[in-house]
């Protein structure tokens, strides 16, 4: 294995030049993809229906999976993951994009915790735009209900406050930057969008059903559904598992937790 703590500045550099054009190859490639397998009855753990402005929060066990449909293309929802063994460790934007070089996080990718570790992975994605930067809507952009507070609020009722919540994974939100450098939203997801993750860990899931803060519809426009479900055990050759070298050194890191 490669010992990064003996490698030279120049080497460091090659290290990142690879690592950077491998990055461009794969975004350059055609996207995998995306199976969603019909859910049997007896494998679902809980289902939901978030209305307009609302939203669930739950316990999901290391490897089942969650699948959240957009039914009728509102624009925008906020995720976010906690250990649930540790609460100290959760979701964390700036290594999820840092660590796979990229901010278009579809199938393959994974979300990472701030300790390195995997928290859950995108095994299938419809491809309607998930913003990893910008994050949920605030008291100052709705006169509704927003996701910042949605948010928090969730994480109060699971035994947290406002600390424990950083910048949060926004779903169906398709946001690019134009030629001057600016944040754009580029119009509301299709209905029926959804997107699926497995649990790599234990996890504690915040999801409101709010706006993105970009979206000119500044209140939820329809229902979101989800359901968490016993997914089948990941094959050997699982893509989000083997999609990047840094995925694979994350679920290492992941599996040293619980083989111990």
């Amino acid at each position: 294995m490669l010992d990064l703590n003996k490698l030279t500045p120049a080497q460091y550099r090659a290290r990142y030049e690879a690592l950077q054009a491998q990055a461009r190859a794969r975004a350059a490639a055609p996207k995998p993809e995306a199976v969603f397998v019909d859910i049997p009855v007896a494998a679902v753990l809980e289902a939901s229906v978030i209305p307009p402005g609302g939203y669930v929060y739950f316990r999901l066990a290391r490897a089942a999976a969650l699948r959240i449909t957009n039914e009728s293309g509102t624009p925008g929802a906020a995720l976010f993951l906690w250990n649930a063994d540790d609460t100290s460790e959760r979701y964390n934007a700036g290594d999820t994009a840092k660590l796979q070089w990229t901010t278009r996080l579809t199938t393959g990718r994974v979300l990472f915790s701030d300790m390195g570790r995997v928290l859950a992975s995108i095994t299938a994605d419809t491809g309607a735009g998930h913003d990893i930067i910008i994050g949920p809507n605030s008291p100052a952009q709705t006169t509704g209900p927003n996701g910042r507070d949605n948010l928090r609020n969730a994480a109060a009722k699971m035994g947290m406050d406002r600390r424990d919540v950083a910048s949060a994974l926004s779903l169906f939100s398709p946001v690019a930057v134009d030629e001057q450098g600016v944040f754009r939203w580029q119009g509301n997801p299709t209905p029926g969008a959804r997107v699926e993750l497995r649990a790599e860990m234990n996890l504690l899931v915040a999801l409101s059903n709010t706006p993105h803060a970009l979206s000119p519809v500044k209140e939820a426009s329809g229902v979101l559904s989800c359901t968490a479900w016993r997914a089948p055990v990941a094959a050997p050759d699982d893509l989000c598992r083997a999609y990047t070298e840094e995925a694979a050194r994350g679920f290492m890191n992941t599996d040293k937790v619980f083989a111990a």
